[in-house]
């Protein structure tokens, strides 16, 4: 049973006649096919027991075509509107009101009142979002294999970028200088802007790459993913430049500790929420447990924010094939912030990193 198929029998089994895609990291999953519209509209009908059709912006039907997808396609012009375009293509194949599974978490309120406009009798009450997480879940053999590609340019990226560090250097420039490597190296799509934290910045975990120089006595925190096709990787290092104080060598160690634990850990049968509490316990124990202010790990795979999260209160079991993120992190505001991250994918045993990138602390003499 294909992807397509298992939408349809999902809709079958729920009493649904029509399965709205609007999300185009769902369309690619299904069809190969990935563009970002912007404000145009690209969406995928998929009917319980009828072909499913794609319609979007008139210049991208000829590329949807060339993935190989054999089931029409419907391209629109600028001036034209989409929403009625669509009804009219679902009432040719559908004359009876319709019960439609949206993906809620993805379909814009607009959008959805668009669509209630041009479908005043049709029941979009059912939510395709689990369906879509569960089915995207657990990875193939062929999407493990580009994880482990993507992994690779995230080791190449992170070493050049701790090659690029000196006393006096921005973020923002060694930031480029490691995305220029990649981009002469043919990788021309990043996962996330890439983050180059230096000294008391590092303590900002969703900070920014900025102008902010490197000092010597201080760490650098690194947080880099790349795309190969379609798959993303994420990875998390910190290195010192010099010789840093000891309370920033000490919140070293103790996420270094935390992160192996958990990665040594995991395996199928864990839980997702102890999994969290084995990393979490270590920096509990070690007082900073204050400062680890996030869940340990988030799914990845076509999207850098997939299903799971690995933290408490996730009672889900670990299988083979799901993959995630592992990644404590110590963020002390006005002295430095660590993170150390990994993503994995869960074997019949345990579980293998996609990046493989020294974690023992690296020192940048200068």
């Amino acid at each position: 049973m294909n992807k397509i198929e298992q939408i349809q029998r999902w809709l079958a089994d729920n009493g649904q006649d029509i399965a709205l895609i609007t999300d185009p990291k769902t369309i690619q999953y299904l069809t190969g096919f990935y563009s970002d519209p912007v404000e145009r509209v690209l969406l995928m009908a998929i009917f319980k027991d009828q072909e499913p059709f794609i319609f979007g912006p008139a210049l991208e039907s000829e590329a949807i075509k060339d993935t190989g997808f054999s089931s029409p396609v419907y391209g629109y012009l600028d001036h034209e509107d989409p929403w009625v375009m669509i009804a009219d293509q679902i009432h040719a194949r559908n004359t009876d009101d319709s019960h439609f599974a949206i993906e809620k978490s993805q379909l814009q309120v607009e959008r959805l009142e668009a669509l209630q406009q041009v479908l005043p009798n049709a029941d979009f009450s059912a939510n395709l979002t689990p369906l879509i997480e569960q089915m995207r879940l657990i990875k193939s053999a062929d999407e493990i294999e580009k994880l482990k590609i993507a992994g690779k340019w995230d080791d190449f990226a992170l070493q050049t970028g701790f090659e690029a560090v000196q006393v006096g250097k921005t973020e923002d420039q060694i930031a480029a200088d490691l995305q220029y490597a990649l981009m002469k190296n043919g990788i021309m799509e990043l996962s996330f802007p890439s983050l180059v934290q230096a000294g008391p910045h590092a303590a900002e975990p969703h900070g920014a790459t900025s102008e902010n120089k490197v000092q010597n006595n201080q760490l650098v925190l690194f947080d880099l993913g790349t795309v190969w096709d379609g798959y993303i990787s994420d990875a998390s290092r910190t290195i010192a430049v010099g010789k840093p104080d000891e309370k920033s060598m000490d919140i070293y160690q103790v996420c270094l500790e935390a992160q192996l634990a958990a990665q040594e850990a995991a395996k199928p049968g864990i839980t997702a929420e102890e999994l969290d509490k084995i990393a979490r316990d270590v920096i509990t124990k070690a007082g900073y447990g204050e400062y680890f202010i996030h869940r340990l790990g988030h799914g990845m795979g076509m999207s850098e924010h997939e299903f799971p999260s690995i933290m408490a209160g996730n009672k889900m079991e670990l299988q083979p094939g799901m993959c995630f993120s592992i990644e404590p992190g110590i963020y002390i505001p006005n002295v430095a912030g660590v993170r150390i991250e990994d993503c994995v994918h869960i074997t019949e045993d345990g579980c293998e990193p996609f990046t493989h990138t020294t974690k023992e602390l690296r020192y940048i003499e200068q």
